[in-house]
């Protein structure tokens, strides 16, 4: 059973679910980039949902993952046209607060998308992965895949960039939670001490960059044996390095994402689980709210317990394990995007 916030009919009557009033209410979509196929989806879903609700949607991406300038020009130009809403995945969650509350003092609704602003209530609401618990999702999977051996095990960690906090943090803070190890600040990556971690390098989630990262490890360490991925790309790259040395077969590769080819690459053995999430249903809900709020002043709730509204994670592997609640790459290949 998929670990959601909502049952399937309930996200099919929830994304159904027409606010009463959309006529001449324009909004803006701004991802970090728009090459990275969650974001293509996020647009797909945000253009669908415009297109049946009447809404003139404006879309803007930075040139590269942490282009912070392009997103900031961007809420400007949303601004200046008159925008209802606008729907953000942040580059740089903590800079890009005075945009955002520029925007809000003209009297914009700024949902974040997936990734939480620094401070989150930055926003007027996250709509959003818990990222935190995806990580954890794969971390205990990955320990208990191990059983005894999660002991004594040598553990890369690839992760998404410099800035924190981010969702790369929450990531990887979860996964290490999930495993078993004491985090240190939670807000922070790398500060761990268990002597288990081998290291931590940075991926910018792309191939390339899993790739050289996990080179810098190995060269580190040869003997890693459990690596931790930002993201599916990075753990397609981590795992051609570990091809090059013959070692794609002995090592435990875990990711966050559930994009087609990823789900693909947990089902060909590349990845040994992932966890999945949902962008086309966030980007689809955030307009519907910005929808909303332009009909009656309505701003969107979250859910129960949490500072965002969760839009759902699942964990997907062919080898599942006692205790932790997964799907298999046939049904992640069904819910799937990219």
């Amino acid at each position: 059973m998929i670990r959601k916030l909502l049952g399937t009919a309930s996200i099919l009557a929830a994304m159904a679910a027409a606010p009463a009033m959309a006529a001449d209410t324009s909004a803006c979509l701004i991802t970090k980039t728009d090459t990275n196929p969650f974001f293509v989806k996020m647009k797909e879903g945000a253009t669908a949902k415009a297109e049946e609700l009447g809404i003139d949607l404006k879309s803007f991406a930075g040139k590269v993952d942490g282009d912070h300038e392009t997103q900031v020009a961007a809420i400007e130009t949303c601004i200046a046209d008159g925008a209802k809403g606008i729907l953000l995945t942040a580059s740089d969650t903590s800079s890009i607060v005075s945009a955002v509350q520029q925007a809000r003092d003209n009297g914009l609704l700024v949902i974040a998308l997936d990734t939480p602003l620094n401070p989150i209530d930055a926003a007027d609401a996250t709509f959003a992965t818990d990222n935190f618990l995806a990580g954890e999702l794969i971390g205990k999977w990955a320990a208990a895949t191990l059983g005894d051996d999660a002991a004594n095990a040598k553990i890369a960690m690839l992760d998404l960039g410099v800035s924190q906090p981010t969702v790369g943090v929450l990531r990887d803070q979860g996964f290490l939670q999930g495993f078993g190890i004491e985090l240190g600040d939670p807000n922070r990556w790398g500060d761990e001490t268990d002597p288990r971690i081998v290291g931590n390098d940075v991926t910018a989630g792309n191939e390339e960059g899993g790739r050289r990262a996990m080179e810098n490890l190995l060269a580190k360490d040869p003997m890693i044996n459990v690596v931790y991925t930002i993201n599916e790309p990075a753990a397609a790259g981590a795992y051609e390095a570990l091809k090059a040395i013959g070692r794609e077969n002995d090592v435990l590769i875990v990711s966050v994402d559930g994009g087609c080819p990823g789900v693909q690459n947990v089902k060909d053995g590349v990845i040994g689980a992932t966890s999945q999430q949902y962008p086309l249903l966030m980007a689809s809900l955030g307009i519907e709210a910005i929808a909303q709020f332009a009909a009656d002043g309505t701003k969107p709730q979250p859910t129960e317990g949490k500072e965002f509204f969760d839009t759902g994670v699942a964990l997907v592997t062919d080898n599942p394990v006692d205790g932790v609640e997964s799907i298999d790459t046939d049904e992640g290949m069904n819910l799937c995007w990219g």
